[in-house]
């Protein structure tokens, strides 16, 4: 039987989009707001699915609590309450959108799930706003 499961999870931080490329004007006129020279923040929610098969003998896809450890150390505990920018070594070089920012959840994830799972994320910066990779 193949079958998704779901944790969620959240975490508040703060960020800047900028891009060292560009001039301050161009920045601001992209990025507007979000160009903020002393950051903002956002509430983010977060979604990860795992699909797969389940285990016939434990009747599980994957234990949830393994998961729920999983996000708590690998994502939560890395990026809750850090300024995305200047707090943690995966936006130094990236741009933290929410759509980058998404993808590097993924890539984290990924390394730390078995191969045998698809894994997905979906990602709220605001309760209207949100990015899922892979996109469907």
């Amino acid at each position: 039987m193949r079958i998704s499961a779901y944790r969620k999870a959240h975490f508040n931080a703060a960020h800047r989009l900028h891009n060292p490329k560009w001039s301050d004007e161009q920045n601001r006129e992209i990025f507007g707001l979000c160009n903020n020279p002393n950051y903002h923040g956002h509430n983010y929610d977060l979604e990860v699915r795992v699909t797969g098969e389940v285990d016939e003998e434990t009747g599980y896809l994957i234990d949830l609590k393994i998961l729920k450890d999983i996000i708590k150390v690998q994502i939560e505990n890395r990026f809750d309450h850090k300024n995305l920018n200047l707090d943690t070594e995966e936006f130094k070089n990236l741009n933290p959108t929410v759509e980058n920012v998404c993808f590097v959840i993924w890539k984290i994830l990924r390394t730390h799930l078995d191969e045998k799972y698809e894994v997905g994320v979906k990602l709220y910066e605001t309760p209207r706003n949100y990015v899922e990779y892979p996109a469907r």
